[in-house]
């Protein structure tokens, strides 16, 4: 499926900020994503397997914090990286 990358992570792929990924979970998409593009995976999840509080995903444009959500090769995949400051 087509997992569209932000910016920021963006130098993981080779600035590429559409690219393929598979996974049967939201995890599992990520752990390809790391298999294809090393290092990516722990910018946007913590040591203890968490979303990391800045980083958004969110799947048919739904916001999801569960990285157990099922996915199908249909779905939209987008990762943001939430902007914080004052």
């Amino acid at each position: 499926m087509n997992v569209k990358i932000p910016t920021v992570l963006a130098a993981y792929t080779g600035e590429r900020r559409t690219v393929e990924a598979d996974g049967a979970t939201v995890d599992a998409l990520l752990h390809d994503l790391d298999r294809r593009y090393p290092g990516i995976r722990f910018r946007m999840v913590n040591e203890a397997d968490e979303l990391r509080p800045h980083m958004r995903i969110f799947v048919n444009g739904a916001a999801i914090r569960d990285l157990a959500l099922p996915l199908s090769t249909a779905d939209e995949v987008v990762i943001l990286q939430a902007l914080s400051g004052g």
